[in-house]
């Protein structure tokens, strides 16, 4: 996947746990666990809106795109 999920490193810059997170934003613990795990197929502008004034920061500081090289084998 060339989307990177750094929700983790938010919560510890913030000293957070997913459950005070979950409490904040009013999202299951569960599914902030799938998402923290990169293992979400999509993620609601307002779920994203409300993670990021939860943690005081911007959308980037927790989606990261990252380039997928190919890998070719050379003949």
């Amino acid at each position: 996947m060339a989307i990177i999920i750094n929700l983790d490193v938010m919560l510890a810059k913030r000293k957070m746990k997913l459950n005070e997170l979950s409490a904040l934003v009013n999202i299951s613990v569960s599914n902030l666990s799938i998402i923290k795990t990169g293992k979400a197929k999509a993620i609601k502008m307002s779920t994203l809106d409300a993670i990021c004034e939860a943690l005081e920061c911007q959308p980037g500081n927790i989606l990261e795109y990252q380039r997928v090289k190919d890998i070719t084998p050379k003949t």
